[in-house]
């Protein structure tokens, strides 16, 4: 499980240095292969490692394709998904394509979501967080969440 928030830089090469903490993690789990896509609601990157991303690609390629919306969603994950794999030094190379998509230029941030992560440029993910401070969530909280203990 991937958890937590790292903040670093992007090099001139638009290279990301994987955190240490989740670099032996990922070497064990995938041996540094990951899948990198934009996600569909947020302009930030999702970022898989391989046998992760393979589980999300056999769920999406089962939708029906007839659905305009399933399909709107396979052109987005499934056709900006690109294969990446950490390098000696445990960086990856972003495709300029998916940084220029999250707005990612220099400063960035990366989330821990259980079995993978978000990438967010760093300005634009303290600003989300300064939105949700603000919100009362007691309000805009799902019925199904309302029971959650924590």
């Amino acid at each position: 499980m991937f958890r937590g928030v790292a903040t670093f830089n992007l090099d001139a090469k638009g290279r990301m240095a994987v955190p240490a903490k989740f670099r032996k993690h990922l070497d064990v789990c995938c041996e540094g292969r990951l899948v990198i896509t934009i996600d569909h609601s947020d302009h930030c990157l999702q970022l898989y490692p391989l046998p992760e991303w393979e589980i999300v690609e056999e769920k999406l390629s089962a939708l029906p394709s007839l659905n305009p919306q399933v399909r709107r969603l396979k052109r987005m994950l499934l056709g900006y998904a690109t294969e990446c794999e950490m390098d000696g030094n445990g960086r990856i190379l972003l495709p300029a394509k998916l940084r220029e998509f999250a707005g990612l230029d220099k400063n960035m941030v990366m989330i821990g979501q259980g079995n993978k992560f978000e990438l967010w440029n760093e300005q634009t993910w303290n600003e989300l967080m300064d939105e949700c401070l603000e919100e009362d969530f007691g309000e805009i909280l799902p019925a199904e969440l309302e029971s959650l203990s924590i």
